[in-house]
């Protein structure tokens, strides 16, 4: 069986890495191939993530670039579409809900190749994200749609998708997580960056709705601010907010330096570095999906900027809290972590690290 990984940006490699290693141990019945599309590309972080995961460099680049959504996704098209043609894949296998994941989808499956889809079923009901557009186009398109968790379940069911299609096998991102957790916890970043365990804060900040307009940039920078005057806050920032606070003359809220103070910015990091950093965090600020995910298996109260999301079992048994972009409630939902009182949370279903094992039996037994 002739399968293509696809991987477009950073967030995949975690959830494909888990996935490629569990078919190497069927390679006698798995001839398996990894595309990066090049949606986003870093020489520096693409090649930290590939050694920190232990994944094999990619078989093929597309090097797509930039651009608009459009201009990204029509390249991805035509370029994935001359693979998929020279390499006759039996299967692709795309993950999360990249342009990359949607653009792969429809050129296979109008090529007849099938598609299985990691991560379906999650919807944030938000049509105002590129990402919640990307999930539902690719999912009614999937022939094997697998899942993390009984609300995407749900979704794709209310959607009309056949019962048989639908493989609830757990969460690939977890997978990760636990295999590197060990060497994450030995690493001595937290220590280099003057931080002690249990008194500090990570933050992750990226989405248009958070940082595209000064108001609400700034807004969001006054209530971290407030926080980090108990608890400083360490903040890979993103090359997008970066652009915009600069844009908007706000790049006076944040401090750099040899030790933490106030929202102390850093340069983007690998994963086992982030990892090491928010598994002793007192807590997580952030507006992206994975790190919901990821603080509720580790148990660290997460306060998520945003206004919905597609993880919704992360705030029902888990440790995340939503509370949109207005300072009053991201200050409110710190207050309650630092007084000791933050959501504990349980791991949920079939997180366990053997997602990419039941992924890999289902396609082996189709």
């Amino acid at each position: 069986m002739k399968i293509l990984n696809i991987v477009g940006a950073r967030p995949n490699f975690m959830k494909i890495a888990p996935i490629i290693e569990a078919m190497h141990r069927h390679r006698d019945r798995i001839d398996q191939m990894l595309v990066h599309t090049g949606q986003h590309y870093d020489q520096k972080m693409s090649k930290a993530f590939f050694e920190d995961l232990g994944m094999p460099r990619p078989d093929v680049d597309l090097g797509v670039g930039s651009g608009s959504h459009a201009e990204q996704t029509a390249r991805i098209m035509v370029e994935f579409e001359k693979v998929c043609i020279r390499e006759k894949p039996d299967l692709i296998i795309v993950v999360g809900d990249v342009n990359s994941t949607m653009a792969c989808t429809i050129t296979a499956k109008k090529l007849g190749i099938k598609v299985a889809h990691v991560e379906a079923g999650l919807r944030s009901g938000d049509m105002s994200m590129p990402e919640e557009i990307n999930r539902l186009c690719t999912d009614v398109l999937c022939d094997y749609l697998f899942t993390t968790d009984h609300f995407a379940n749900d979704n794709l069911k209310r959607e009309g998708i056949h019962r048989e299609k639908i493989f609830f096998v757990g969460n690939v991102m977890i997978d990760t997580l636990m295999k590197h957790k060990k060497a994450a916890a030995k690493l001595d970043l937290a220590d280099k960056f003057g931080l002690e365990p249990g008194k500090y804060a990570t933050l992750t900040l990226h989405r248009p709705s958070n940082v595209d307009d000064k108001n609400t940039l700034q807004e969001i920078l006054e209530a971290l601010t407030q926080i980090a005057r108990e608890l400083p806050i360490v903040f890979p920032i993103h090359p997008r907010t970066r652009k915009m606070a600069d844009l908007f003359g706000l790049a006076h809220y944040f401090s750099s330096g040899n030790r933490a103070k106030g929202i102390w910015t850093v340069e983007p990091l690998g994963y086992l570095d982030f990892l090491h950093l928010n598994m002793h965090a007192k807590m997580v600020l952030t507006d992206s999906g994975g790190l919901q995910e990821e603080t509720t298996v580790l148990g660290i109260p997460c306060i998520t900027m945003r206004e919905n999301t597609e993880r919704p079992v992360t705030c029902e048994i888990g440790t995340n809290i939503i509370v949109g972009n207005k300072p009053d409630n991201i200050l409110a939902a710190a207050e309650k972590i630092l007084n000791g009182e933050g959501i504990k949370g349980i791991t949920p279903e079939k997180w366990d690290g053997k997602a990419a094992e039941r992924i890999v039996r289902v396609i082996l037994n189709f």
